[in-house]
């Protein structure tokens, strides 16, 4: 058995990660000094290649001009995940709402998650020339902790439940998922020696550690989870929640039993799989529920493998693809407008995007089409909520693509250098975005987060940000808006 990074634990025992083979976790002091050393000695000096900083400060001269708005927040801890929560008020130039986010500490505090208030401003609000007026140290004003979550371990990822946001899902360096009501859990101090919250509910069923790998089902109150020991694990938490779908805020969604306060001795409940699934030859890294289906789902893992399940036909794969990329997969996603179409994101650095009605069971399958746009590996793909052909990837390259399926066939001669479908580049992360997430409640904007302590003076940096509605609206639709400026600018200068 491998050996697993040992998080830091909430009394400050700090145990040295052992190295593993994908880049999520953190950089450490001395890969980041080794880092350093190799690009001072000319790493980054190839003729006709720019540095990262030369990269960023050309990215952020173009701000104004690619970004209808921009959020830079400078974190005191690197995270790993970042999602967003509910919409809890609507005013006349912004919206507030929550924001999810892991502190991974250096053992000095407890590992935390964090539930944020963010002030996300309406399109067309934010003057052009404020938005790049950013310092990248500090903190921004969008931006502030509403809550904290001492974590029992580091956060690896965060999944909230789409039929109640205010649930979410967590996975740490253990074997277990842990469910949390953010809305009923206490706020905590993160100081040494602190008791960490109890989770209002524990899903058992891995025999290994489950890291990355959990998602929640758009349709039902299901979870889902892959590890290190190869399986995939499917819960139903129907049992432990009330009330669901109620108006009522302080009932909605709640978890049955109550764990209190932190210090209470009281165990939290825990629940066991409905179902375990086999199938895989190594580590699950991603899953993925069917849009329109909670029996349904898919992962990939450290196997190049992509595979299809329905829990209705028992424990064994349906559709497996032997080799679905050239490398270990990383992440996975279901398209939620069109649930034929599955994205998958590699360590051999493309995306490729599957039609499951052109996948055979003999292990045999080719994607209809495979993005290269990226330098890295990809660490995260996602679709769009607003849009059925779009979707996104960031890697360990520090940048987050955007793609259009639809825009494939229709390359221009203007966009010849730049790889088929991709219309937007979110360069403003100068190390690898370890992962983002689409706004379903303000189209078009996404929060990302990245790795880039040493770059930044601080965790990493966190960024919110909508590009222009010129980039992804039908060019036809944005010229006769044009023409119409052109009349406006004419009609004013011709007046006396």
């Amino acid at each position: 058995m491998e050996s697993d990074e040992a998080a830091a634990s909430p009394s400050g025992g700090n145990v040295t990660p052992a190295p593993k083979k994908r880049g999520r976790k953190p950089k450490s002091k001395d890969e980041s000094q080794t880092e350093e050393q190799e690009e001072r000695g000319g790493k980054m000096k190839k003729q006709g290649e720019q540095s990262v900083d030369e990269k960023y400060t050309q990215w952020k001269g173009l701000v104004p001009i690619l970004y209808d708005w921009l959020a830079n927040h400078n974190l005191v801890w690197p995270s790993l995940s970042c999602r967003w929560g509910p919409q809890i008020e609507q005013a006349t130039y912004k919206n507030r709402q929550r924001l999810y986010l892991s502190e991974q500490t250096d053992g000095s505090v407890p590992n935390t998650l964090v539930i944020a208030n963010c002030e996300v401003v309406k399109p067309r609000v934010a003057a052009a020339e404020h938005i790049s007026q950013f310092n990248e140290e500090a903190r921004s004003p969008f931006v502030k902790k509403f809550k904290t979550i001492i974590h029992p371990g580091e956060v690896n990822r965060i999944r909230e439940l789409p039929q109640n946001s205010k649930i979410i899902a967590t996975h740490t360096d253990s074997p277990d998922v842990l469910i949390w009501d953010v809305e009923t859990q206490p706020n905590r101090h993160a100081v040494l020696g602190a008791a960490h919250s109890r989770p209002d509910l524990v899903l058992t069923g891995h025999q290994d550690n489950a890291e990355f790998a959990l998602a929640m089902c758009p349709t039902e109150p299901f979870v889902l989870s892959g590890g290190k020991d190869k399986s995939v694990v499917l819960w139903s938490i129907q049992d432990h929640i009330t009330t669901a779908g109620s108006t009522d805020s302080k009932s909605s969604g709640s978890i049955i039993k109550q764990t209190g306060e932190g210090g209470d001795k009281t165990e939290s409940p825990s629940l066991g799989p409905r179902g375990v699934y086999h199938g895989h030859d190594d580590t699950v890294e991603d899953v993925a529920f069917s849009p329109t289906s909670a029996q349904e789902f898919c992962s990939v893992g450290d196997d190049s493998c992509l595979i299809l399940w329905d829990a209705r036909t028992g424990t064994s794969p349906v559709t497996k693809v032997e080799k679905a990329h050239d490398a270990d997969l990383h992440c996975v996603d279901w398209n939620p407008h069109d649930d034929n179409l599955i994205l998958t994101g590699s360590a051999d650095n493309t995306v490729r995007l599957y039609d499951r009605r052109k996948l055979t069971s003999n292990g045999v399958g080719t994607p209809i089409y495979k993005f290269e746009g990226h330098k890295a590996a990809v660490l995260c793909v996602q679709w769009s909520p607003d849009k059925s052909s779009v979707f996104g990837s960031s890697a360990e390259d520090g940048l987050l693509n955007i793609w259009d399926y639809d825009r494939v066939s229709k390359k221009s001669d203007r966009a010849a250098k730049s790889p088929a479908g991709l219309f937007f580049q979110h360069a403003g992360h100068r190390d690898k975005v370890v992962d983002f997430h689409w706004n379903a409640e303000d189209p078009w904007t996404i929060v990302s987060v990245s790795d880039d302590c040493e770059t930044t003076g601080g965790g990493g940096t966190l960024q919110i940000w909508r590009m222009s509605d010129l980039i992804y609206r039908p060019e036809e639709e944005v010229l006769a808006e044009l023409e119409k400026f052109k009349s406006h600018v004419m009609t004013c200068a011709s007046k006396p």
